[in-house]
């Protein structure tokens, strides 16, 4: 990674993105792809689209999803406390103690969780949930709360920022799947660097809304309709204490990418993209997934007449915390994966079954 992908690396997962309010960092990655890219699409609800070969009537997609879980504001009572509802698939029993920011038209407060002392709380009976957990803002009335600016709906997202762990791994809130818009905008990248004269329309997607169910992923599909998508998002690392292999699977950091078996996930299109894998040497895990992915995969797959659609998920420790781990080499390998498959693909490939 040169100084130039790191710093928008930083400047882009640092960001505040919660769920419907991605537009500013949806800008950071815009401003980083315009260089490589013939045109842009921007849709009503913020998914971008940076586009190669606008004119081309064959289309390949690949895809992450640009928002981040976080809260809003349900309730603020007379003492000036704030209680929240979810904003996606946000986890209240790591909120108490947690700092957060909550995003006015004024600006950003500061607040935190808080959370009574050990030696007052009975532990089963206080154990954090919706019903309890709250922010403080410092101030001692409601009041004073609305004249900071802070209202019902105002967003607050956890405000940890990116660090780095024994030169291995990245760390910080909203990998999932801001480091996945990183990934498709470094594809992007090399593909302009070095020149690739892609045969078809490459369309780069940062899709909105994932979180609450796919919807701009939902959205997107059908205005490009396009005839491929390769999707990357973020899967559990289950070698992490707690998890149960035989229910998630054996996935572990530092192995490579993940490729995914689910109805969604086209299976010539996969297995094009393993023996892409083997060729190229790039280490890979596989995953049985049931019914659904659970991710934009779905989303694309099942839009339209039907896409070929396939996921390259990237492992990641402790999903949906404040200390999302990735490992370097997983990125770039997720990186190159989808890089030396679009520089193979064909135009007008067809991934029937049945011909």
């Amino acid at each position: 990674m040169d100084s130039k992908s790191r710093d928008f690396l930083y400047q882009y997962l640092n960001n505040p993105s919660p769920t419907g309010f991605e537009s500013e960092g949806q800008k950071i990655w815009m401003d980083y792809v315009k260089p490589y890219i013939d045109d842009y699409i921007s849709d009503t609800y913020g998914t971008l689209v940076g586009v190669v070969n606008p004119d081309s009537k064959y289309k390949v997609v690949i895809e992450a999803h640009a928002d981040e879980i976080s809260w809003f504001v349900n309730y603020i009572n007379d003492k000036g406390y704030i209680y929240v509802i979810r904003n996606g698939g946000s986890d209240h029993q790591i909120a108490p103690s947690k700092r957060v920011n909550l995003h006015t038209k004024k600006g950003v407060v500061k607040g935190v969780f808080g959370w009574p002392a050990i030696h007052v709380r009975k532990e089963k009976e206080d154990a954090p949930s919706l019903k309890n957990i709250f922010v403080d803002v410092g101030a001692s009335s409601k009041e004073e709360v609305e004249e900071m600016g802070i209202h019902v709906g105002t967003v607050i997202t956890f405000d940890d920022e990116l660090m780095e762990l024994n030169d291995k791994y990245l760390v910080g809130r909203a990998l999932d799947n801001r480091i996945g818009g990183f990934m498709i905008a470094e594809v992007l990248r090399r593909i302009r660097e070095n020149k690739v004269d892609l045969p078809y329309g490459l369309y780069v997607v940062n899709s909105v809304q994932e979180e609450i169910g796919l919807r701009g992923a939902e959205m997107i599909s059908r205005r490009i309709a396009p005839n491929v998508a390769i999707v990357t998002d973020v899967t559990h690392d289950t070698d992490s204490p707690m998890y149960d292999k035989m229910k998630n699977g054996d996935i572990s950091s530092g192995k490579g990418p993940t490729l995914s078996y689910a109805p969604a996930v086209q299976n010539n299109l996969r297995d094009m993209i393993i023996e892409v894998a083997e060729k190229k040497k790039i280490p890979f895990q596989r995953l049985a997934l049931s019914r659904f992915t659970g991710t934009d995969t779905d989303a694309f797959a099942y839009s339209g007449d039907g896409v070929a659609s396939a996921l390259i998920s990237l492992p990641l420790k402790y999903m949906h915390t404040t200390v999302e781990m990735v490992h370097h080499d997983d990125v770039e390998h997720v990186i190159k994966l989808i890089y030396e498959t679009l520089i193979q693909l064909e135009d007008g490939q067809d991934f029937r079954y049945i011909k």
